[in-house]
């Protein structure tokens, strides 16, 4: 039984508030279209009611902003993005606009975004259903993300006033260790216009069509991809002995490496409620293999071992 009560499946379950994402609304003739032509995302052969992973990227086809985006109808797109992005990467898009028949707004006012994991989830959506799959609901729309350890997770879009979902409590701590375990990292304030998608595994998790046609920064997104220039790549690790989690863009050095030459960076982590700490780290390729052994902050800092990916790379497909 304490092993039950212990486990990422007996924590991972319930309703937990974001107050870190918000939303920005796009509406119009053109929205479609106009989206189409800016997210590494296919927006406009998305169908009506589903959502997808989609990146904004600057021309050097580094990430400002990734978004959770849901497909309303051709004429109404939400994006799901970090607040802290979103009214720069609101104003930017809003600079593209020009003659197009789309407005776009600050919906975060109007709809609150939750997490439901577990059997929360599961009511909302049905656990067959693959991670960006959507579902509408009377008060809200339901969007399946990828599992954390098995776990079936959902992003809930609806009104700010409407928290009437059912199931227990979840505190955003545990929460943010589900995105970790994840492995679906977001840029964060600290680190926009720093990572092509590929990078951050988004090629690999859905968030990049490379058969659409052109975006800000789509050349060099296709040449990382194609031509075999991407060194680096996103990778799930564990620091038993840390307690606090490591900021991003704090170093990780590879065991045996030079003492001057960090393996890669911390892109998002959190402390685990079944000890230590979970992160993922933007690290170069020969680092990156399973049971590899890093250093935080110098080559003698503590340890962190590498987990596997809970899904595999698009080069291993």
């Amino acid at each position: 039984m304490t092993q039950a009560l212990n486990s990422p499946q007996a924590l991972l379950n319930g309703v937990a508030p974001l107050p870190d994402l918000g939303v920005i609304r796009a509406r119009g003739d053109d929205a479609a279209s106009f989206l189409h032509g800016q997210l590494t995302q296919d927006v406009l052969l998305l169908p009506d009611g589903q959502a997808r992973l989609a990146g904004y990227c600057s021309a050097k086809g580094r990430l400002l902003a990734s978004f959770v985006l849901l497909r309303l109808s051709v004429s109404e797109i939400w994006l799901v993005c970090d607040k802290a992005l979103l009214p720069g990467t609101l104003k930017r898009l809003s600079m593209f606009v020009l003659r197009a028949k789309v407005k776009l707004d600050d919906a975060s006012a109007e709809l609150a975004v939750r997490g439901l994991a577990g059997e929360s989830a599961l009511r909302a959506l049905p656990a067959d259903r693959p991670a960006w799959a959507a579902a509408g609901h009377a008060n809200g729309h339901a969007i399946a993300l990828y599992p954390a350890a098995g776990v079936a997770r959902a992003l809930w879009v609806g009104p700010v006033a409407d928290a009437g979902l059912p199931g227990p409590s979840l505190p955003e701590s545990v929460w943010a260790w589900s995105e970790v375990l994840a492995a679906v990292p977001t840029p964060g304030a600290l680190q926009i216009d720093t990572f092509v998608p590929q990078m951050l595994n988004h090629e690999s998790v859905g968030g990049v069509n490379f058969k659409k046609g052109c975006y800000p920064g789509q050349e060099v997104v296709a040449r990382s991809q194609f031509r075999g220039t991407l060194k680096r790549r996103t990778c799930l690790a564990h620091g038993p002995a840390l307690a606090q989690a490591p900021a991003p863009g704090q170093e990780v050095f590879l065991a045996g490496d030079e003492p001057d030459q960090p393996s890669g960076v911390v892109v998002q982590s959190a402390v685990s409620p079944l000890g230590g700490v979970d992160l993922l780290a933007v690290v170069q390729v020969t680092a990156g293999g399973a049971g590899t052994v890093w250093h935080l902050g110098s080559p003698t800092g503590p340890e962190l071992t590498v987990q596997a990916l809970p899904y595999p790379l698009l080069e291993d497909i």
